[in-house]
């Protein structure tokens, strides 16, 4: 099967970007940077299309979330797709952590788990990181073997592409939360027949006038 290139975008700045820790709450969406952000990767990703595996973008996927929704719209516009959900992408259900501010939820003591043991924890009521990870590399290996030869986007959340790239690069999922995935950076990995081929990780250049 002829590789496919996979550019991970995570979602625009949102209000709570930093602050809170919004899951899947609904009625979230992109702040006024969070949309100059995602105006940004899509040129950005345009401009790279003629050099890419088949010569364009063949589809941009995005979580259900609405501010994975409005990030992805204007790359689709930008590349000529249109936006398909695929709901494997979305944000980790944090359950009763849900909308919880991340200044309280760092004096927790259950907190250090999450930061150095994430592959033993679940959130109260909610999803595990285990089950994030295996969730959402499920779903990037459907849409991969749907793709062959071509290049695709796919927006997501920051643990959810955390766990993702850390499963690409080999690396135990105890060790993801080293990783930064920030607000419309791209990381891009050539998913072949034998093994992922990591391209980049966290590009934020394009975003040199949004920061």
């Amino acid at each position: 099967m002829a590789p496919t290139l996979v550019l991970y975008v995570r979602h625009g700045h949102t209000p709570t970007t930093g602050a809170r820790l919004p899951g899947r709450a609904p009625d979230l969406h992109l702040s006024d940077e969070g949309r100059a952000q995602a105006e940004a990767v899509a040129r950005h990703l345009a401009d790279r299309a003629p050099g890419l595996p088949g010569g364009a973008i063949a589809a941009v996927y995005a979580s259900p979330m609405e501010r994975a929704q409005e990030t992805a719209a204007p790359i689709a516009r930008a590349v000529g797709c249109r936006v398909r959900t695929a709901s494997g992408l979305n944000e980790c259900d944090f359950g009763a952590w849900t909308g919880r501010r991340l200044r309280e939820l760092r004096k927790l003591k259950s907190w250090t788990t999450v930061q150095d043991q994430p592959s033993t924890f679940r959130f109260p009521k909610g999803e595990s990181f285990a089950g994030m990870q295996d969730r959402i590399t499920g779903q990037v290996d459907s849409l991969v073997s749907r793709h062959p030869g071509q290049a695709i986007v796919c927006v997501s959340h920051a643990d959810p592409l955390k766990a993702i790239l850390a499963r690409d690069l080999g690396t135990p999922l105890d060790l993801f939360q080293r990783l930064e995935v920030s607000p419309c950076s791209v990381s891009a990995v050539l998913h072949g027949s034998h093994r992922p081929h990591i391209l980049g990780i966290n590009a934020t250049g394009h975003l040199a006038d949004h920061p």
